[in-house]
């Protein structure tokens, strides 16, 4: 649903905002939101169905483009919230200097930076030279399309104790530099999936013998 706000510039010109409006109900993954002049990235969302007394409402994870915290809301199912239109457009992570990332436009080469605290725990996770999709607001790079998961080389673990019962884990370094815990089967050399929201082991990666 558009809404259509009016406003009236020091020269007296007639500007149109144009607001789009979505029910909870349709909030869904990788949308932005603002909420109280907030934009917000939706890492999930679940629609709760009532029953009895108790009314339904929709249950959403955000990460907040501002700071980089995750955070959690509930939604009535009636309330109406703000769909911000981003525009994805697929680049190249190329080096990170402070507090800016920067992504390069593999057919253009054109450059840009993307605040640190806009790609929350993906940031730890980005190498040289990984595809993604930079989302703008308008002309602005506010954030990319996060993955749920990442595969990286182990690059450093020990050997593992021969004794030690299944869920025993223990320390290894990834290609990337981040130490995470990972099962005593793990060798060095092999290739593990990583949730990006936790920052913690999944599984081990069955490489394709070619």
């Amino acid at each position: 649903m558009l809404n259509y706000i009016f406003k009236e510039d020091p020269q007296a010109k007639i500007i149109m905002e144009v607001k789009t409006m979505v029910l909870a109900t349709e909030i869904r993954e990788g949308m932005a939101l603002r909420i109280e002049g907030t934009i917000f990235k939706v890492i999930e969302a679940k629609v709760h169905a009532g029953s009895g007394q108790m009314q339904g409402f929709v249950s959403a994870r955000l990460l907040n483009l501002s700071t980089g915290h995750y955070t959690e809301r509930r939604f009535r199912t009636d309330e109406k919230v703000e769909d911000i239109e981003l525009i994805r457009k697929p680049m190249e992570y190329i080096y990170n200097d402070g507090d800016l990332y920067y992504f390069m436009d593999p057919q253009t080469y054109e450059q840009v930076g993307v605040p640190k605290e806009s790609l929350g725990n993906f940031a730890k996770f980005l190498k040289e030279g990984m595809k993604v999709d930079v989302e703008f607001l308008g002309d602005q790079p506010i954030s990319v399309r996060t993955p749920k998961t990442v595969d990286l080389k182990v690059i450093l673990t020990g050997s593992g104790v021969k004794e030690a019962q299944d869920n025993t884990m223990k320390s290894a370094t990834l290609e990337n530099g981040m130490e995470i815990l990972v099962p005593q089967f793990i060798k060095e050399g092999e290739i593990i999936r990583v949730d990006v929201e936790t920052m913690k082991y999944l599984e081990r990666v069955v490489q394709k013998k070619g």
